[in-house]
């Protein structure tokens, strides 16, 4: 009978590593202190280039978690949870206090109203057990999946009116509820290389924009939107494609 050996045992340099990757998810949390600070003092266009940093620490943080294999190294320590933390933060709280701080939502009691719901339904999103459903073998989110920053974004690049972004927020927290299968950027493979490209293109037209603010080009501004039509687009495709979801 033959024994199996047992694997090395990992070096002190490889989980520093690894806790290093949960640091750097964990900044997003002092990230979204700061989106909030400056929210209150005004800086439309600081507290955007934070939603750019913390979307980009969202965007590279599982791919170090893969490579540096966080779950075996550390395992005492929930990476998904925290991500859901930093996540809630400033996907969801940070981007509220900036549109109700600076007056882009109606006065009084309804404005916080409208600032409140997103909050309330992105809790029921980020306990869902089902909320990242693999369906086929594919990673989706399920309902819409709190991008309330970049709802935040487009309605501070496009002067939206009041009415309208309470209307688009209302809209949008209904849609947490509808179970349309949203892409998931960094894991669905449907069209991954074209996705790839489009979202790190999108990610140039949100620096740009920024940098124009108040007047950003109308040119930058479409392309940009255009990506946002692919995205749900491919995401209804999707839906309406595969029926059996499995969740893990």
């Amino acid at each position: 009978m033959t024994t199996t050996p047992a694997p090395p045992p990992h070096s002190r340099t490889q989980w520093l590593a690894a806790a290093a990757v949960h640091t750097y998810t964990a900044t997003g949390s002092v990230l979204a202190l700061l989106m909030v600070h400056y929210s209150y003092r005004g800086d439309v266009d600081t507290v955007l280039w934070l939603f750019f940093a913390a979307m980009f620490v969202d965007g590279t943080d599982g791919m170090l978690a893969r490579r540096f294999r966080v779950k075996e190294l550390v395992p005492g320590f929930d990476g998904a949870l925290l991500d859901n933390i930093v996540d809630y933060m400033t996907y969801v709280l940070a981007p509220m206090a900036l549109l109700w701080a600076n007056g882009y939502l109606p006065d009084g009691t309804f404005g916080g109203i409208v600032a409140a719901v997103p909050l309330m339904a992105s809790c029921v999103q980020f306990c869902r057990t089902d909320a990242k459903p693999v369906v086929e073998g594919e990673h989706f989110f399920l309902g819409f999946p709190s991008y309330w920053n970049v709802l935040a974004f487009y309605v501070i690049a496009t002067g939206m009116g009041t009415t309208a972004t309470a209307v688009a927020i209302l809209v949008c927290t209904v849609l947490v509820f509808v179970p349309i299968r949203y892409v998931y950027p960094s894991r669905t493979e449907a069209l991954w290389q074209l996705t790839f490209v489009l979202t790190a293109l999108w990610f140039v037209s949100y620096a740009v924009i920024v940098a124009q603010l108040p007047d950003p080009q109308a040119l930058v501004v479409a392309g940009s939107v255009g990506y946002l039509v692919y995205y749900v687009a491919l995401s209804l495709w999707l839906t309406l494609r595969q029926t059996k979801p499995t969740a893990q």
